[in-house]
């Protein structure tokens, strides 16, 4: 797990601290997990299965919800995770209030 880390024990993702290419193995938590793609470093991956609307969490912060079922080791990004940030305010009223 030298390419991995977490900052909180609450993460439920890894983030990887240096690139990877496709059918790389990785080990997390004791499981062999072979990367299908080339990902860049920052990316997430799941440190555990994680359950549709389950929340993300990174760095012990909740960065939004799993739209999809996600695997162990899977790749955690927009194709199976939304945002769950809610602004107070619309890109109309910042502008109208000068």
């Amino acid at each position: 797990m030298e390419k991995l880390y977490k900052i909180n024990d609450d993460d439920n993702v890894y983030v990887l601290k240096e690139p990877v290419v496709s059918g790389e193995i990785i080990e997390i938590n004791g499981n062999p997990i072979k990367i299908p793609y080339d990902l860049g470093r920052g990316h997430k991956i799941a440190a555990c299965n994680i359950q549709i609307g389950e929340k993300v969490i990174k760095f012990g912060m909740k960065i939004g919800s799993a739209t999809k079922k996600i695997q162990l080791g899977e790749h955690v990004h927009l194709h199976n995770l939304k945002s769950d940030y809610l602004p107070t305010y619309s890109k109309d009223e910042r502008f109208d209030n000068k």
